[in-house]
């Protein structure tokens, strides 16, 4: 019997509300197992299951209202190993940024899931350490309607992997949502709140800055980076103009006393630019990406017939967001700067990266626009597990660790390779390896269609891995490093 892909079983489910899985469970809450294995905690799932009999497991399975088939619950649970870390003694996460206590690396971003108290509190109630509020401005704000677009494999609905949105800044009132700030700073002392800012003018930028200051926050976010404002001048006009970053960031840092932290926009082509511009204005930390400039053209996200050009976020993004916090990073004129991430993350493990490539916090948007709040719980699971298992009792022991393992092109080896190597005890004899390679690789696996095995040839192959990359089944992996012949 082949082994279960549990983390495929898993992303089936549909992470219900209310799950009807663990009302019918006498014992424990598979919802929640299920939710831990999606956000990449498969190990500690089975807390919630412990007590759990296979009778329980199989009328969570029946409650189950998946609209194709129930998800295999016990089959799934009943195949994950008990957890290796013990849960004793998880190491905290706090960590300092731009000089303010944050109790742990994750924020929500400046977006539509942070644009009321209502929903600050909730978010703030459910583990997040801080927010970076919904950018504020002096202009009357009016969005479109539908205003979202999304990207999914196959025709597929609910969870999708690319995400666009022609959202541009707060609808309220400044008024408002600055006595929504001084409400939550009040409420929650030991939170953070970041006041994100969009002026268009340097009284403006000023003005929203002193404003935000006297609110109580704890930091002023610059938003250089909005890609669909409809008034020109401001959003990623500002941000792809470094002479404008420059002159903004040091008329703020010169009103205030708090933090001041430009956010770069990814619709440039040498981000450090800029970027440099906010450092050299006297910034406290740089925030990285906003969202890339895209089009989507499905018929039912048009605005009367109409498409245009707007942001695209969602884990797609991901790599391109740490490429730019990378070279940020790597600058040596902003050696010391502080780095916010954002884009993309999605699990704990997103957030690694980030944090690996220098950032001491993240910020987190089209995950929680797509399953709540409540991935707070397997952010911080995860990242507590990992710091346990590693031995690491300081989260910022870890920020730009992983910096020394990036080298240019020409500083890369090319002298040694990695064959790839079949493990037949996975391989379902699908043939996908041998389509790919012949089609686009090297010619080097020969599929045997009698015994549906394939075969690599050695002295055709050049390491590329492809062959590893499209198997379904997890049957290729790395042989050992070897000098080439």
């Amino acid at each position: 019997m082949k082994q279960m892909n549990i983390y495929e079983e898993a992303n089936r489910c549909l992470l219900c509300l209310d799950a009807p899985c663990t009302k019918a469970c006498r014992t424990g809450d598979p919802a929640r197992a299920i939710r831990a294995i999606r956000f990449d905690n498969h190990k500690p799932a089975l807390r919630w299951v412990a007590n759990c009999s296979d009778e329980d497991l199989d009328s969570a399975e029946k409650a189950c209202i998946h609209y194709n088939w129930p998800i295999r619950i016990k089959d799934m649970l009943r195949s994950i190993n008990h957890d290796d870390v013990p849960d004793d003694s998880y190491p905290p996460l706090d960590i300092d940024f731009c000089g303010i206590h944050c109790e742990n690396p994750f924020f929500l971003a400046s977006s539509a899931v942070c644009t009321n108290y209502e929903m600050v509190a909730r978010a703030f109630d459910a583990g997040w350490a801080g927010v970076f509020y919904k950018t504020i401005c002096l202009q009357e704000i009016k969005e479109v309607s539908p205003r979202f677009d999304a990207i999914h494999s196959n025709g597929t609905r609910g969870d999708f992997y690319g995400f666009r949105n022609m959202e541009q800044l707060s609808e309220n009132p400044v008024e408002m949502d600055l006595d929504i700030m001084k409400r939550l700073k009040q409420d929650y002392p030991t939170k953070v709140v970041v006041a994100s800012i969009m002026g268009k003018t340097k009284e403006e930028w000023i003005k929203l800055a002193k404003m935000a200051e006297e609110a109580g926050v704890d930091a002023v976010e610059l938003n250089f980076s909005c890609p669909q404002m409809r008034i020109t001048g401001m959003g990623s006009d500002t941000g792809q103009d470094p002479e404008m970053v420059l002159t903004d960031t040091r008329s703020v840092k010169n009103a205030v006393k708090i933090p001041v932290i430009p956010k770069m926009t990814p619709n440039i082509t040498h981000i450090v630019q800029p970027a440099l511009s906010g450092y050299l204005a006297g910034a406290d930390a740089i925030s990285a990406i906003n969202t890339i400039k895209s089009v989507t053209m499905e018929t039912r996200s048009s605005v009367s017939g109409k498409f245009t050009i707007s942001g695209y976020s969602g884990r797609a993004v991901k790599p391109i967001a740490l490429r730019y916090i990378l070279e940020i990073a790597q600058n040596e004129e902003m050696k010391n700067i502080e780095l916010s991430g954002v884009g993309g993350i999605e699990t704990w493990r997103d957030a690694l990266e980030f944090i690996q490539l220098g950032c001491s916090n993240v910020q987190v948007c089209t995950a929680v626009m797509q399953f709540g709040y409540r991935i707070i719980d397997d952010l911080i699971l995860g990242m507590k597990r990992y710091m346990k298992k590693r031995g690491v009792s300081k989260l910022k022991s870890l920020v730009g660790e992983k910096l020394a393992t990036f080298a240019s092109p020409s500083d890369l080896d090319r002298s040694t390779i990695v064959y790839p190597k079949i493990d037949f005890e996975k391989c379902v004899g699908c043939g996908r390896c041998e389509i790919s390679c012949s089609d686009g690789g090297h010619q080097a696996i020969v599929f045997n269609h009698e015994t549906r095995q394939p075969r690599i040839v050695g002295s055709k192959c050049v390491g590329c891995h492809l062959c590893s990359l499209v198997c379904p089944a997890g049957a290729i992996g790395p042989a050992r490093r070897i000098t080439k012949k």
